[in-house]
């Protein structure tokens, strides 16, 4: 008896829907890193830290980070977490304790992650009383893995 399907049983590669995978693949890649470059501040001039330590690669991922930019017009830092502006007065205390908490919490266990870490991206011109508050902010917010970046070299 002939089968009925035709052909010599040999199944053809289809390529379409193969570059459609890849397709949804290369948009989605694109997607994440576009964010995550979104989130590092180029206007800040990070201060030389020529004995600094590199960070694990795992980890940098787990990280609230912080902005701080120095407007020399209004002679005060520019505090932003991830790219969202904050208040680090008194006024906005509460709702930027809030937000540190809302970004280093484990959605599972509704704690702080303690492998998320703090990092501090501050300008050199920012002096030492305004990362003074932001480190009080992250004691507050039960943050304990602190860190700071700098350069290695003057650029």
């Amino acid at each position: 008896m002939a089968s009925s399907g035709g052909g010599n049983g040999e199944p053809e590669f289809q390529i379409a829907p193969m570059l459609d995978v890849l397709f949804v693949l290369l948009i989605f890649f694109m997607s994440i890193s576009t964010s995550q470059m979104l989130k590092i501040d180029n206007s800040i001039t990070l201060p030389v830290a020529a004995n600094g330590e590199q960070p694990d690669p795992k980890t940098k991922a787990k990280a609230v980070l912080f902005n701080v930019g120095w407007d020399a017009t209004l002679g005060k830092p520019v505090v932003k977490i991830d790219d969202r502006p904050v208040d680090i007065t008194e006024q906005g205390r509460e709702d930027t304790i809030q937000e540190i908490v809302s970004r280093a919490t484990n959605p599972y266990t509704k704690e702080i992650d303690p492998e998320i870490r703090f990092l501090i991206r501050a300008d050199r011109q920012v002096t030492a009383k305004y990362i003074s508050q932001i480190l009080e902010l992250a004691a507050e917010a039960g943050m304990d893995n602190i860190a700071f970046t700098g350069m290695n070299k003057e650029d």
